[in-house]
């Protein structure tokens, strides 16, 4: 079986200093925002869906909240780990397995940590995972990027120096899939490696959600949690309620 192009991205380190300049102060602001909406109580049990080295479990447990965090990479595990407590989990775990069931309250899925599979029946995985995992009436709140905004802002090159390594991105948009390639050289060696994410439409995660058992109670287009706009808005965040 070919190899998934994430199994090897995600784990190598190269990964987290390339985005290690994302605006993490953005990311508090809308659990701050998303946490406060929906009037979770102290000590609601969470899980972080695809966790990465755990910034954003460690964030919400801050906040009281009894978090689980999960990820693909064992090396982000391994990191994340190193702030586990009582109250704060870390486990490699692959999003399309079912992990637990009738376990949480809330289960979010950050940050386009989603669009990576070639089938739809891994995003039904997914999705199916998330239902059974959820106690009666717990929700899911999945962010996602507005596939229309990307295209509508699309950059075909760009060029990013950190860490003394330069970084050369180039980006194409086939097959409704954005496919980035990012080359650079490090120590003498040079690098390559790819991504892809999938320009989903709502109405695609209207039919997943549907399929599983969802029903859509809110939709926000950005991290302040104004109204979703198909033009302007760079996000599409979902909030899925077990039926």
């Amino acid at each position: 079986m070919e190899k998934e192009w994430f199994t090897d991205w995600f784990d190598t380190p190269y990964y987290h200093t390339l985005y290690k300049h994302r605006d993490y102060s953005e990311a508090s602001e809308f659990i701050d925002n998303i946490t406060q909406f929906l009037q979770l109580k102290p000590h609601t049990s969470c899980w972080d869906l695809c966790c990465g080295k755990g910034r954003h479990s460690i964030y919400l447990n801050k906040k009281g909240y009894k978090v689980v965090g999960t990820d693909l990479s064992e090396q982000s595990i391994i990191e994340a780990n190193k702030n586990a407590n009582t109250s704060l989990d870390f486990y490699t775990q692959d999003m399309r397995t079912l992990f637990r069931t009738n376990y949480f309250d809330v289960v979010f899925n950050l940050f386009t940590s989603f669009g990576y599979f070639d089938k739809r029946q891994d995003d039904v995985h997914v999705f199916s995972s998330v239902y059974k995992s959820l106690k009666p009436n717990g929700l899911f709140v999945f962010d996602f990027l507005n596939a229309q905004f990307v295209r509508n802002n699309f950059v075909e090159k760009t060029k990013q120096t950190i860490d003394d390594i330069t970084f050369h991105i180039s980006k194409l948009i086939e097959n409704n899939t954005v496919i980035k390639n990012i080359d650079f050289n490090d120590n003498n060696k040079a690098y390559h490696f790819e991504e892809r994410v999938k320009l989903f439409e709502k109405s695609y995660f209207d039919s997943l959600a549907q399929e599983c058992g969802f029903t859509l109670i809110h939709k926000f287009g950005n991290y302040q949690l104004e109204p979703f706009d198909l033009q302007t808005s760079p996000r599409l965040i979902l909030v899925l309620q077990k039926r």
